[in-house]
Parts: C-alpha cells; structure tokens; sequence
C-alpha cells in the first residue's frame, strides 16, 4: 500500500513507525513530515490543502492518516476532500471534528447526550466570563484549537482575570468564545478508541502529564510526558469508562448523523462521582502515542486500512503487556516561547528505547537540533513501571542540548 501521514511531531513519527513495521511493506509519505521522519517516509511538499489531495490523487495513495488534528478542520476538511477523491481516510469529517475543534461544540454534545462532565458556561465575551467566575479553583477553555494550551485551571481571581484577558481582550489564541467550567478532581486518564461509524474498539489506556514542572506546577504544556498501561486502571473502571462514555458517545455521533471514522481521545477525570470527560480529541494524543504505538502488535498498517473502508477488525491489532514510559524533553523558554538552534548531543548512545523527534532538525552539518518547544521522546517498555521509568530515564539522560527542559516525575507522580 502506498500510505500518507499528516503532521511532523512525534505522534506522527511514532505513528509512522508503527506503520514500517506492520507485517508487509508499505510505501510510506509524510505530509509535511520531518528531517528525522524522512528516515522513514517521504516527505511530500505542497502548499495546500487541495494541492495535497491533487498530489495523492496523482500519485494513487490507498490510505490517508490524519496525524494531527488541523487539516481535519482546515477549508472543507481533510477527510471530507479525501472523500470526494475517493481516498480512504483514517481521520473524522469536519463536522464530526468540532468535537476538538470547538470546546463549545463538545460541552454541548456532552450535555445532549448525558455523557457525565463539568457543569459549564460559554461566554462570548471578557464580561461575561468574568461574571461566571463564582467558584475556585476553576477551568477556563478557550473554545478553539490552541495546540494544547488553551485551557487554565486557575486557583485564584488573579489567575483567571489573567488567562480571560489574555484569552478574550488580548487574542493570543485568535477569534473566538470561552468555556468557564467546574473544577473535576482525581487522577487523569487518557483512553483511546479507534470509531468506525457504529462500531469502536478501545485501545492501551495512558495518563499524560500536562505542566512543565514537577509535581504538576507550572504552566500547561503539550505533553511532558506519558504511561501507558492497560494496568493503569482496573478492568471495571475501565469496563464502567465504556458503558457511561465511550458506548454513548458513538451513540451520540450517530444519532447526531456525525460520521466518524479515526482514532477518538477521551481526556477523563476518574472523580469521586466516577469518570467524567474532560476533552475529546479527534486524533491519537501526543505524547501518549510515543508511549502508545510501542506496545502494538500486529497488522497496524491494515487495521487501519480496513477501518478506513468501514470495517473495524479489532482481530488484527493487539497490545504487549507490561509498561510503556516516554519521557519529553524540551526546549528553553517552553511552553510560552520555543528556542530553535540548539545542536543535539548524545543521540548515538541511547540504546533498549524508542527515541521520537516532536521538534527536531538537521543542521549544515548534518546534526539534529532543536526545532520546536517539545524536542525529543524516549520511550522504554518494561515488564514493571519501576523497571520502565528507570530505563527511560536512564536513556533520556544521554540527551543533551543547551536550555534543556526534563520532568523527572513522568511514571512516578499520580502512583506512588
């Protein structure tokens, strides 16, 4: 099969490795791809949207895999043009997309569809936001894509004034509304479904670590890290998780007349009251696909050909037992600037893990640097999460770049 992959980071190196290694041999493209994902698949570069379906029309592509979730919105919407061309796409229609696109769009769907959440309200303006403001610590969501930093858990007036000016007088994310809601609290859990109009299949379940400091302090970042386990949780919270979640809200997209056919994230809290959703993401979470995709066995490559077609085979993909830790490190000055430029040393000397590029390029000299906020992922699967925090670690330490950022809590905190 000749197979394109949207996106650059490290989900979509993560994604595509597991792509190569699928049990035939597949012809694989990157769109826009990176210098260390050209090791891998062929970068492809066109300017546009419909200038990339044209160039995969031309060049017979089987399969399209949205990796990240802006093309998914972007003009008429990747899968939609894919659709009209007749190229399989493993990703959501536009209209279905708003789930991650417009935090508005989910909050309501949830309700609709009594699918257990925050309570909430949508404010179209700084006033308004400010006069929903009657509790704290409280949640602020910019209703919009924002690369996972549009949302503020604010303990105090001063923090959300902030985050309401920043977000609604000072438009650093854009045009649009804000989504004041109420705090959950408990443990986070991330699950991942791939859905298939009616049908779904859940995968490895995963926790993620959010701010950039230990201890959850600091600001909201992308990922700073992930686990992946399917011990994470029990097989009746997990079981509960699909019966009050997971089942309703393929139900809901049907019902809705919402086709849906990718990978769908739900962000849970597991609150006293049980889990409760947080976010949907219409895409494979980064960076829980780096610490994900490691552990799949199979024919990944077909799972997702077929899915796309309409058929669901949950028979050819399964997962190692065991832990999957991925540790990120990132640049100077992230998550609210990124620094680029800074040579890369010790890549040659990690050995037993995965190493992931989010923000990676090659330099005149041939040297992998900094390109981005979140640089790198070491990924190590182990028998026990003592055993694969140690190694990730361990590994990750042979990394080395000026102004480096690295957690040293990834695997520990939210389980001992």
């Amino acid at each position: 099969m000749k197979i394109l992959v949207t996106g650059k980071g490290g989900r979509e190196h993560a994604l595509i490795t597991a792509l190569s290694e699928s049990l035939e041999q597949h012809e694989l493209f990157a769109h826009p791809g990176s210098d260390a994902i050209s090791a891998l698949a062929t970068r492809v570069d066109v300017p546009s949207l419909p200038d990339l379906i044209a160039w995969m029309k031309a060049n017979a592509i089987d399969l399209c895999v949205a990796g990240e979730e802006a093309l998914l919105v972007k003009d008429q919407g990747l899968a939609n043009l894919c659709a009209e061309a007749g190229i399989p796409c493993w990703g959501p229609v536009k209209e279905a997309a708003q789930l991650e696109a417009s935090k508005a769009f989910a909050k309501h769907f949830l309700k609709r569809h009594a699918i257990p959440t925050a309570s909430y309200t949508v404010c179209t303006t700084a006033e308004e936001a400010r006069a929903a403001l009657t509790e704290f610590p409280i949640v602020l969501k910019f209703d919009g894509l924002a690369a996972g930093k549009g949302v503020a858990v604010c303990p105090d007036l001063a923090e959300a004034e902030a985050f309401i000016s920043d977000v609604m007088e000072k438009r650093i994310f854009g045009a649009g509304n804000l989504v004041v809601e109420s705090c959950l609290v408990g443990p986070e859990l991330s699950v991942f479904a791939s859905v298939c109009d009616d049908q779904y299949h859940i995968l490895m379940p995963a926790r993620d670590y959010k701010r950039i400091r230990d201890d959850d302090q600091g600001p909201n970042t992308g990922g700073m890290g992930a686990v992946a386990s399917r011990e994470i949780v029990t097989p009746e919270v997990l079981a509960r998780i699909e019966r009050e979640i997971v089942q309703p809200t393929v139900n809901g997209l049907i019902q809705d007349g919402l086709k849906y056919r990718g990978f769908l994230y739900f962000g849970l809290m597991l609150t006293p009251d049980g889990p409760k959703v947080i976010e949907y993401n219409c895409r494979f979470g980064d960076p829980e696909a780096e610490a994900v995709m490691p552990m799949v066995r199979g024919d990944f490559a077909n799972y997702v050909f077929h899915a796309a077609k309409g058929t669901l085979k949950p028979e050819l993909l399964n997962f190692a037992e065991g832990w999957s830790i991925c540790v990120i490190t990132a640049s100077a000055g992230y998550p609210a600037t990124s620094h680029s430029g800074d040579v890369i040393h010790g890549l040659d000397q990690v050995e037993g893990a995965r190493v992931y590029h989010c923000g990676t390029r090659k330099n005149a000299a041939g040297d992998f640097e900094s390109n981005g906020g979140r640089v790198l992922a070491v990924a190590v699967q182990a028998s026990s999460r003592t055993e694969a925090r140690e190694k990730a670690y361990e590994e990750s330490a042979k990394i080395t770049f000026d102004g480096m950022q690295r957690r040293s809590d990834i695997g520990k905190l939210h389980f001992e």
